[in-house]
């Protein structure tokens, strides 16, 4: 999907539907077929990364702890990983949130369903060790991606993050 990549590249404001257009290499006709609005694209998006995103994380978790890693060090781990790509640009959702903020209530539910699905996943993983801290854990990976995106160093903030998800789990 061109406009994934641009998107997540360049910015959602940024990227005009004419550029989507063009990347795309489809007429006009065919793209106000697909997608009536930008809004349209920009859900077909999200909803795009939603899936790819999620069914990565959760394999990549699931991957980890079965190589005998323990859930926080596996979520570190996956995290570093999706960090470290070249690509990395922080969160698609986190920067949807940001870049359209409350002008976009539906764009804003997608965004939230996508953080509700994330914490899903944390509980399922933290299960055996906690009850529902999907969460609280969901509120602390946010805040590591923002701070990996501002440029802080990987290495600290996931060794700050593992630090607090042992907290939460000693409670």
């Amino acid at each position: 999907m061109a406009a994934h990549a641009l998107f997540y590249e360049e910015g959602i404001r940024a990227t005009g539907v004419d550029r989507v257009i063009e990347r795309a290499s489809v007429s006009k006709v065919t793209f106000y077929r697909q997608y009536a609005s930008k809004d349209d694209l920009i859900r077909a998006y999200l909803d795009y990364r939603h899936g790819m995103w999620i069914a990565w994380f959760e394999a990549s978790l699931a991957q980890e702890t079965k190589s005998g890693r323990t859930v926080p060090d596996a979520l570190t781990t996956t995290l570093r990983t999706w960090f470290a790509r070249e690509d990395f640009r922080g969160c698609a959702f986190l920067n949807a949130a940001a870049e359209l903020g409350s002008s976009e209530p539906s764009i804003l539910e997608t965004v939230q369903q996508h953080k509700r699905a994330m914490a899903s996943v944390l509980d399922r993983h933290f299960s055996a060790d906690a009850a529902k801290i999907g969460e609280m854990v969901a509120l602390l990976v946010d805040g590591a991606i923002v701070h990996v995106q501002m440029g802080r160093s990987m290495d600290e903030v996931l060794e700050a993050l593992g630090a607090s998800i042992e907290a939460i789990l000693r409670r």
